[in-house]
């Protein structure tokens, strides 16, 4: 039997959002929050959440960077390193190379390297070891050593002290290089909110800046002008962009009840419209928060880094004493040789490159993520995302269009098709109903010219009676029909082919003889069958869940390949559907517009909103797909993968670089092979592991390549 398509109701998708809590970071002694010692860096405090704030704390790494490498070189060409690597002496003015390098190596120390000392010291004091701990031990080792050898006499490690402070430093600035992508995004976003704004009050227009806009102000806006707030169109009808939020470049048209987001351009026509978010709870400011929280949360690997940390502090410690007093009391070496093994392998027992293995991938993989419109909430949810092994599809809204939309027009006596949408679309003009919205536009989608209906009469529950261009038209259900005694013949059967594939047949009637049938559907989104394919091959389950009807719900499975599908299944017992995938061992994804989905959105093991995003979505989803667009989830994928392969081989090399490298500092090769590293080197290759760990991360953006290939690839809210 055919849907009485005039009960039927198809939910749409909603454009708002809401906040959620943030969550600081730490690693390697850096702290990126709002609450940090901006000026001195102790702890190493750093606010990545303001693009602006976080651009000056990269201009101050890299200043203290710079200094630290000019005043480094000198210091290492007076070294008995340089003077062995150049073959060449300098002129030392008659101070002595000890006293040029105290003088040289001490701004490195105390200025440029202030940031670890005064956060090992911040750390000690809440008794707590971690890396600003680990490096400070490595640093002050090698300095103060050197102080005791100045007045002795003797070779000198000041250079093992400035290399350590300027390589972790280069690191650490690669780490913030890493994620200026994203806070160059995040700038781009605040800039889209124009400085001020035209409102009405007390009927009087006023221009104030944008920050003084309050709900429920009477917000103007003219051709050209940007959105300040977030709002509702109260009188006027317009066009605006809002590509920043749906990454679409067409259009949309605005009317009265209509939401407004801010940042979003006015194309066309002017409109009044009541603001109803603003400032932080604006639709363009949760994008920006999401992003941020992203940037600033930690993934798993990095809480157990930070763990690991304070047992690093202590194998370092203990290399370097069991390394002096192994080789003063049983190798029988003077206290100086025993001394400078010993400060090798604390110098190289420094991981800092495991603290920035984790931070920079997540950096890199969030920033890229925003780019294509996918905002992923936290670095956890970034790793997690990969390893999903099923994953629960709503229906509307995330695989079909969630609205209706013509989908046949079958003629069926005297008038052709051409003719037959015309009169139908023409007759059904005079009717605010969905379906009868979805025939309207399906005839100007084809450019079909409409005429106006000159009476028109609405039958609640069964169809329209209207007259056009002098002919009767009845347009609605088998009911309308049989009550008019109207002979469906061969279109009868039709009917139920298309009600069978999930569309809602009507049946259209001309000058009182049947003439065929017009049906609606809401539409599968063209990239829904391309995604559902990707899930087959990457061996993803996919399952979709459905309120609505077996019969609808089974003709969408079918033309998308989908096995197992949960239809007429109630908001509430969405969530049970998930947990019974869990149940079978499965790691669950849940995609969802985040309204009617929420309990499923919070079971699943990930989260993903898809839309604008409603309040609920971003409250309960792990991940927001900005575009609407079902292939951004394997987008999400191939960009979880890519993230969780840098962080692995970041991870591995930081670990097994510096156990490795520990034996060979400590002296371990020497008494029969010969190898010993100075610190000077030691510093320079627990430094190298930095290196490579931070450029390794920056490498993830080659999975752009991969990501702007895949058909409907764009420039997301982000990059905007």
């Amino acid at each position: 039997m055919e849907h009485d398509h005039r009960a039927h109701e198809l939910p749409l998708v909603a454009t708002s959002t809401a906040s959620m809590p943030m969550e600081p970071t730490d690693h390697a002694g850096m702290k990126h929050d709002m609450t940090g010692d901006q000026g001195g860096h102790g702890g190493m405090k750093h606010d990545m959440s303001d693009p602006g704030m976080a651009a000056a704390m990269e201009r101050d790494i890299r200043t203290r960077f710079f200094i630290a490498l000019f005043l480094t070189i000198p210091t290492v060409l007076y070294s008995p390193l340089g003077v062995r690597l150049l073959g060449m002496a300098l002129p030392t003015f008659g101070l002595g190379a000890n006293l040029i390098m105290l003088v040289f190596s001490t701004p490195v120390i105390w200025y440029c390297g202030w940031m670890f000392i005064a956060g090992a010291y911040h750390a000690l004091r809440l008794r707590q070891l971690d890396m600003s701990v680990l490096i400070a031990t490595g640093v002050l080792a090698a300095y103060l050593f050197s102080l005791l050898i100045t007045a002795l006499g003797g070779d000198t490690f000041y250079d093992a002290a400035a290399m350590l402070v300027t390589f972790v430093l280069f690191g650490h600035w690669m780490e913030m290089r890493s994620r200026k992508g994203t806070n160059d995004a995040l700038r781009a976003l605040f800039d889209l909110v124009p400085p001020q704004a035209t409102v009405i009050r007390a009927g009087q227009e006023l221009t104030i800046p944008s920050a003084e806009v309050v709900v429920d102000d009477m917000v103007l806006l003219r051709p050209g002008d940007k959105v300040p707030v977030d709002g509702a169109v109260v009188t006027g009808e317009t066009s605006i962009d809002e590509a920043l939020v749906t990454g679409e470049s067409a259009p949309v048209t605005k009317r009265p009840g209509d939401p407004v987001i801010a940042g979003s351009i006015n194309r066309s026509g002017s409109i009044r419209f009541r603001a109803t978010r603003v400032g932080a709870d604006t639709t363009l400011a949760q994008i920006v928060d999401l992003v941020r929280r992203a940037q600033s949360s930690k993934a798993p690997g990095q809480r157990l880094a930070d763990s690991a940390a304070q047992y690093l502090v202590i194998l370092a410690v203990g290399a370097g004493i069991l390394t002096f007093l192994v080789w003063f009391f049983v190798g029988r070496v003077p206290a100086i040789t025993a001394l400078t093994f010993a400060i090798s392998a604390v110098v190289i027992a420094c991981p800092d490159a495991l603290g920035l293995a984790t931070p920079t991938a997540v950096a890199v993989g969030t920033g890229i993520g925003a780019r294509y419109n996918i905002l992923i909430k936290d670095a956890a949810t970034l790793e997690n995302i990969s390893r999903i092994t099923a994953i629960v599809l709503d229906k509307t809204g995330t695989l079909t269009e969630g609205k209706p939309a013509l989908t046949d027009v079958v003629a069926g006596g005297a008038v052709d098709q051409v003719e037959l949408l015309r009169l139908v679309a023409s007759a059904e003009r005079g009717s605010e109903h969905p379906l009868a919205e979805a025939i309207v536009a399906g005839a100007q989608e084809r450019g079909i010219p409409l005429a106006e209906a000159t009476t028109f009469d609405s039958v609640a529950g069964h169809g329209i009676l209207a007259t056009v261009d002098g002919r009767s038209m009845l347009v609605g259900n088998r009911a309308l029909m049989r009550d008019r005694d109207m002979m469906l013949g061969p279109l009868a059967a039709a009917a139920a082919e298309l009600a069978q594939a999930g569309k809602t047949p009507m049946f259209v009637a001309v000058d009182g003889q049947i003439a065929g049938l017009v049906a609606v559907a809401d539409r599968i989104k063209p990239s829904a069958k391309q995604a559902l394919a990707e899930f087959k091959r990457l061996g993803i389950e996919a399952v979709m869940i459905t309120g609505d009807n077996e019969r609808t719900a089974q003709a969408v499975a079918h033309e998308l390949g989908i096995d197992r599908v949960f239809a007429e299944v109630l908001p509430a017992d969405k969530a049970r559907h998930v947990q019974e995938l869990q149940r079978e061992g499965k790691r669950v994804a849940m995609v969802g517009d985040g309204v009617n989905d929420a309990p499923a959105l919070a079971q699943a093991d990930i989260g993903i909103a898809i839309g604008a995003g409603t309040d609920v979505a971003i409250e309960t989803a792990n991940v927001v797909l900005m575009k609407s667009d079902p292939l951004d989830i394997i987008r999400a994928l191939v960009l979880s993968k890519a993230t969780v392969r840098k962080m692995k081989q970041n991870l591995a090399w930081a670990s097994v670089y510096n156990i490795l490298a520990i034996p060979v500092a400590a002296g371990v090769f020497y008494p029969s092979f010969g190898i010993a590293l100075a610190p000077e080197w030691s510093a320079l290759l627990m430094s190298l592991s930095s290196i490579i760990v931070a450029v390794n991360a920056v490498l993830l953006k080659r999975v752009e390549r991969v990501l702007r290939v895949m058909p409907g690839a764009g420039s997301g809210a982000a990059a905007r």
